[in-house]
């Protein structure tokens, strides 16, 4: 991180997330500004953009808050203490373990959906022609 630091308004841009949703993870714990300027101003750094994508890539998954908030809470525990008990370790990689197979398995379900969702567009598009191309009587 270049310690550099990015008002709300840079980070919604670069996240594509809006004001009121960073607020909103805010006001749920899920996000901390790194700092405020002499105005009051919400000031975020490099670390903080990566947990909003974090949230962001969870969100259309199916993730609840609470769970992205463990998430959030084993990770940064790896991240940073460097001197874990190798239980604790072991717990919370169990932990970030049961989340990449939940992501694996909405992955999946999406997947069908879009399939679905496709085969139908082709379907609709397939009734279009036959409707509009001339000769074809309908």
């Amino acid at each position: 991180m270049n310690g550099e630091h990015m008002q709300i308004g840079e980070v919604a841009a670069r996240t594509e997330l809006s004001l009121r949703t960073i607020r909103h993870y805010e006001e749920t714990g899920l996000v901390t500004p790194s700092a405020r300027s002499q105005g009051g101003f919400r000031l975020y750094t490099e670390t903080d953009v990566a947990r909003l994508m974090v949230i962001r890539r969870m969100k259309p998954l199916g993730f609840t808050l609470d769970q992205m908030r463990d998430l959030l809470d084993a990770t940064d525990r790896l991240d940073s203490a460097g001197d874990l008990d190798p239980d604790e370790r072991d717990a919370l990689l169990g932990r970030v373990r049961s989340y990449e197979h939940t992501a694996t398995e909405q992955i999946d379900k999406l997947r069908t959906q879009l399939s679905r969702a496709e085969d139908f567009a082709a379907t609709l598009r397939a009734r279009v022609r036959r409707t509009t191309t001339p000769g074809t009587g309908s």
